[in-house]
């Protein structure tokens, strides 16, 4: 168990805890020195793999025949369905998700069958020569269509508090509408990409970029019919993953290691950036519908929402991700008595999946739509309703899940921001501008974000750790978060350095191993430093210990009487350095490598009663944007940003600095750019960079002022107090999003709410500005 107090900061070492510590590989990622998957030396033997996708989105297959791959220069293997040695499904928490296609095809993408060659272009060549015929079948493509149909990859869930209808009865005020909001591709850097090679007795070794190597591994053995241990799975760093690679990689890694298996030489598959796009999940696109109450303020009086997800053709994550959206459908705001019901919609598309805030960017951004429609109605600043409806920090602090809210600061960092922005002057010019100009408007809001942190799988909110002392004092860490570029390796080890009293270059960062490691947990939910921190630090503590006791000793002291600090350890007028103790320890047969593990406390989720404690602590944040638009041709421009983010003890500024600023930087193209089109085939139209349009430098605000709260550590017994930091931002870009819907509202005086749909491409935008002066 973590110690209940922050340790203090002692002069000395370089790179403990709280220290603003570049990216253990930020100098490898811009000279190109950084080795991922496709970068290392290829065994001799190595082969190509290449998948043959579905050009159906539903269909049965009335004949799939290899035989022609066979006559293609340098092909070694052609594997369907029926060539598995194990089980065909590898769906990660339920069935549906087959690592062939069988008899049915159920989206235009899926992988059909697979090759190997000696070449990627011979591999490609032969896949082309697969034969297959198919029947067509009617295909579901949208959520309207699914929700006609009663098409659900699980049936729907509910969570309520008090009595919503009668609330609206009651209520002076009563509105009603419905928007939508699309998904969103991951677009990492480094696509999927897997390299098996077969190893002795059954062995089967796997490189995968995967945020979860202990799902690869069950699920590789799953398909080879081989026990866990046979399988060892391996990934030293991502090029970025936002959720992409906790389910989605395990796919290429089976498929690589079935090739592997039945050829007897390694075997490398990744994917081209058009077939990743067209054949992975993507964020969830929702539809919601609201029925809301309130009274003359705008405080919420009653309220019943309506979240249907497009989940795909198969459930994947969608039941915790839908899930997810309706926990967040509250974000700071006390609903009173509110019916939050979610729909998991199947579809003939690709099966949607994890991405950067899992479901709970979809659930705020539907609370925000409200509360920003609730203040246009009453003519008001957007800004003041949303304040008179924060949760209260004694009372007005239950969730619609029945958790009680007792850390909340957004009453005290909302403030903050307002006076830090020049939020009240800014509205003052943005108004006067508006009232200048008829082509150009601008825009503006402020929005908070509340986001809860625990997996609410309670059971994945485990970790464990490995740590080596050597004699030399060099220390080697190894656990179960994987690195894709937000910083867990760096911040992990700083832990661990902090609790040596060692300078961070002094421990050694390793790759993630399903072989040092067992039974890990996805890097996922904003918990890899929350739940590796406090393992890695619970190893280094045992072996502290012991090392303190050998002092003590040796020098016949009292244990208590020893102090780790600054390279040494110190004690009734005796001092060695940390590596004269561990030579010292290693002399004197003490063990200086112990294991480390960690389980979130306090938490518990009871699904089926819709009530519990899903998440340890929530991490608080606000941003204001402002936006100007062309009404003649809705192109927009975000002119400056400011952002206060809740970090609690912050243990590396720098990175957490760096998350805040992705994170809104990926939620603003969610929110303005990334358009997913399907055409009335199913095919996905947006799979490459030229369709598809995440955000450039060149979309980043000239004024970016990102700070972060001080003052307010984490409560809970989290590692140092700090708080997690990859997903929470992102939803501050939701700012940006209403600060459009603001601008676009001023064409018309704000006389009428503009109805807009995210995301706010300059063409919805321009539909919208027409839509409303219509009204007007």
């Amino acid at each position: 168990m973590a110690d209940d107090t922050r340790p203090p900061r002692r002069p000395g070492i370089r790179g403990g805890v709280a220290t603003a510590l570049a990216h253990d590989s930020a100098h490898k990622h811009v000279t190109g020195e950084a080795v991922y998957i496709d970068d290392m030396p290829e065994l001799p033997g190595t082969l190509m793999a290449y998948i043959l996708l579905s050009d159906r989105a539903h269909a049965r297959v009335r004949r799939l025949d290899v035989g022609p791959a066979w006559s293609a220069p340098g092909i070694h293997a052609a594997m369907t369905a029926a060539d598995v040695p194990g089980e065909v499904d590898i769906g990660p928490v339920f069935p549906g998700d087959p690592v062939l296609a069988g008899e049915l095809v159920e989206y235009a993408g899926q992988a059909v069958a697979v090759v190997a060659a000696e070449t990627l272009e011979q591999a490609r060549a032969a896949a082309g020569l697969i034969d297959v015929e198919y029947e067509d079948l009617p295909a579901i493509l949208t959520i309207d269509q699914a929700m006609e149909a009663h098409s659900f990859v699980s049936p729907p869930l509910t969570m309520r508090i008090g009595d919503s209808a009668k609330a609206l009865a009651a209520a002076p005020h009563r509105l009603s509408g419905e928007f939508r909001m699309g998904g969103q591709d991951h677009f990492y850097l480094e696509g999927q990409i897997a390299y098996a090679w077969p190893g002795e007795d059954g062995d089967m070794a796997v490189y995968s970029s995967t945020q979860h190597p202990s799902e690869v591994q069950h699920l590789v053995a799953k398909v080879l019919d081989r026990p866990d241990h046979a399988v060892t799975v391996e990934v030293r760093r991502m090029g970025g993953g936002f959720g992409g690679k906790e389910t989605q990689p395990a796919l290429l890694a089976c498929l690589s290691a079935l090739l592997a298996d039945k050829t007897g030489r390694p075997v490398k598959l990744r994917l081209d950036r058009d077939d990743d796009m067209i054949l992975t999940g993507k964020r969830h696109g929702f539809r919601v519908r609201y029925d809301v109450g309130f009274d003359s303020d705008g405080r919420l009086g009653g309220l019943e929402m309506e979240l249907a997800g497009r989940c795909g053709m198969s459930p994947d994550l969608s039941n915790a991700i839908v899930d997810r959206a309706m926990f967040h459908a509250d974000n700071g705001y006390f609903l009173g008595d509110a019916t939050i019901v979610g729909h998991r919609c199947k579809t003939n598309t690709v099966s949607d999946t994890a991405f950067r805030g899992f479901g709970g960017p979809q659930g705020m951004l539907a609370i925000e739509y409200v509360i920003d429609e609730i203040a246009r109605t009453l003519g008001r600043d957007p800004l003041q309703v949303r304040k008179f409806n924060l949760y209260g920090k004694k009372t007005r602090n239950t969730t619609h899940y029945h958790q009680k809210i007792t850390d909340n600061i957004l009453p005290d960092l909302i403030p903050a921001l307002e006076r830090s922005s020049g939020y009240a002057e800014r509205r003052r010019r943005v108004d006067a501008f508006n009232a200048e100009n008829d082509l150009v408007k601008k825009g503006l809001a402020l929005t908070p974000v509340k986001f809860g942190i625990s997996f609410t799988a309670t059971h994945l909110n485990q970790a464990g750790a490995l740590v080596h002392v050597y004699q030399d004092g060099s220390v080697q860490l190894n656990h179960g978060g994987t690195e894709m570029g937000q910083g867990v390796y760096t911040k992990v080890a700083q832990i661990v350095a902090e609790e040596f009293q060692i300078d961070v270059d002094r421990v050694r960062i390793t790759a993630t191993t399903t072989g040092k490691v067992p039974n890990t947990s996805p890097t996922a939910a904003s918990s890899g430093t929350d739940l590796n921190g406090q393992a890695a630090k619970a190893a280094a503590r045992a072996i502290r210990d012991r090392m303190a006791k050998m002092f003590a000793d040796h020098f016949r002291l009292n244990r208590h009487e020893v102090v780790f600090e600054a390279n040494a350890v110190r004690g009734g007028g005796h001092e060695m350095s940390f590596r004269q103790l561990a030579k010292l320890a290693y002399m004197n047969r003490v063990s200086l490598s112990s294991t480390g593990f960690y389980k979130t406390p306090k938490i518990a989720w009871d699904r089926d009663a819709g009530r519990g404690r899903p998440f340890y602590y929530f991490a608080y944040g606000a941003a204001v944007s402002e936006v100007m638009v062309d009404t003649l041709t809705g192109e927009h421009r975000l002119t400056q940003g400011d952002i206060l983010h809740d970090c609690g003890d912050s243990i590396n500024p720098a990175i957490d600095l760096g998350q805040i600023e992705g994170g809104f930087v990926q939620g603003y193209g969610w929110l303005t750019s990334e358009e997913l089109w399907w055409d009335d085939r199913g095919h996905l139209r947006t799979h490459a960079p030229s369709t598809y349009k995440i955000p450039t430098a060149g979309d980043i605000p000239t004024s970016f002022r990102v700070t972060l709260a001080h003052g307010h550590p984490n409560r809970e017994n989290v590692i140092h107090r700090s708080k997690a930091v990859g997903e929470p931002p992102l939803m501050l870009a939701i700012s940006a999003f209403l600060a459009l819907k603001d601008a676009v509202a001023a064409t018309t005086g704000h006389k009428a709410s503009p109805r807009l749909d995210a995301p706010a491409t300059p063409e919805r935008v321009l539909m919208a500005i027409e839509e409303v002066r219509r009204q007007r």
